[in-house]
């Protein structure tokens, strides 16, 4: 069977999955973390200075499109900002009907209104549009549609989304795939995706994330270290907090646990400060969003040359929002590609402080990252890279015993 027909292949959900193992590390696995003191635990929104962004923008007028296992609107935290989505599983349910809580979570890390004590989205104003999709545990259990993904990014490139999140990925790619990213980024989008959370394993390119067109978003903890687990290489372009990130327990909906968000967590982050930094400048295209993006970045390192673990740094959309910072470069041009993306008059090569990343993805269905294009600021990944996010300060590549593994249902 040829990659992407039946997609019997594995199709990781972004973030770890709890193993017994990690008592040896932490001290205990995973605790249910009560819904009243959820938000005490969101490290990052303190970081990331998010209340007062709050006061400028928290992200209204803004949708995204969540490529996942469905999102449930009837959470606490999503009551209302839900919209009409697609199922394209074309298994018994609707896109309402998540078969995980995964799709779930991500949706309230990016729009959750923190109601009834729940996760508080970093973009509490943006909506939520729905597109479910089938890992490979639903594949294995359900009849599904062998396109899914596919038609998940058609249609969100085709509905009110201005930003597209994805934290479902795979090794493989195919030429259908790769058609609808590009057709997303005709239409205008800013489309995120997971690298994955095999670091310490096989590090092997996954998709979406490792298309040219497509946003790949590395994890980082609270001391702005990138975990282990984070895939690096040619697909990272930014890294945001993926870890000690609490999330749905299962799709029961019942309590939250405490754990790591992994790089799918990291994916919705990043999506949700797009948001914010859209909202606040609605007249810009997703080009120059992610232009700012890139530009504001924390890094001690020369602007324009790319970390193969953090790819332009850590995300930080307050520089903008608080500080006006942030070049928006040319409206036509993608800072991705360097490639004009339609639309508007613009100057035929990107800005010399956003080099584009030709090199990234390769044509093949199934790529094993080696030797990626972008330059390594701290040589192998090991040196401090005393980046900033928010107000803590200190970065280095964290190391340790991390296991990425494949997702199951009813794991973190």
């Amino acid at each position: 069977m040829t990659a992407g027909m039946g997609r019997s292949q594995r199709r990781v959900l972004g973030a770890l999955a709890v193993a017994a193992s990690w008592s040896v590390l932490f001290a205990g696995v995973a605790q249910p973390a009560a819904a009243a003191d959820v938000q005490s635990k969101q490290w990052y929104l303190k970081a990331m200075q998010a209340d007062e962004m709050w006061k400028i923008t928290t992200g209204e007028g803004i949708k995204v499109a969540v490529i996942d296992s469905g999102v449930n609107p009837n959470t606490p935290s999503l009551k209302g900002q839900v919209l009409k989505g697609l199922d394209a599983t074309g298994a018994a349910g609707d896109e309402n009907d998540d078969y995980d809580g995964h799709g779930t979570n991500m949706a309230e890390l990016i729009a959750g209104t923190g109601a009834g004590g729940g996760l508080k989205g970093l973009a509490p104003g943006a909506k939520i549009i729905p597109m479910r999709v089938s890992d490979t545990e639903f594949q294995n259990k359900n009849s599904v549609n062998a396109r899914d993904v596919e038609d998940a990014i058609r249609a969100a490139a085709d509905s009110d989304a201005k930003i597209i999140s994805m934290s479902i990925s795979s090794p493989y790619s195919s030429r259908e795939e790769r058609d609808a990213v590009k057709y997303a980024e005709s239409k205008g989008k800013l489309f995120f995706a997971a690298v994955g959370n095999d670091g310490a394993g096989r590090n092997q390119e996954e998709y979406p994330a490792a298309y040219p067109q497509v946003v790949g978003v590395a994890s980082a903890d609270r001391d702005g270290k990138v975990a282990k687990y984070s895939q690096h290489g040619n697909t990272v372009d930014i890294a945001a907090p993926g870890q000690e990130i609490p999330h749905w327990c299962d799709k029961s909906f019942q309590r939250y646990c405490d754990g790591d968000g992994g790089t799918s967590s990291a994916t919705a982050i990043a999506s949700a400060s797009a948001a914010l930094v859209w909202s606040a400048n609605p007249d810009w295209t997703a080009n120059q969003v992610l232009n700012v993006l890139f530009d504001t970045a924390g890094r001690d390192w020369e602007k324009g040359t790319l970390s193969r673990y953090l790819g332009h740094g850590l995300i930080r959309p307050a520089m903008n929002i608080l500080k006006g910072k942030g070049d928006p470069g040319d409206p036509g041009i993608s800072p991705l590609t360097g490639e004009r993306t339609g639309g508007s008059p613009a100057s035929p090569t990107p800005s010399p402080d956003q080099p584009a990343q030709s090199g990234k993805g390769s044509e093949a269905d199934e790529t094993v990252a080696a030797g990626d294009s972008k330059a390594q600021a701290s040589g192998d990944g090991g040196a401090p890279l005393s980046l900033i996010l928010g107000g803590i300060a200190g970065v280095a590549v964290l190391g340790g015993v991390v296991f990425a593994l494949v997702r199951r249902r009813g794991a973190a």
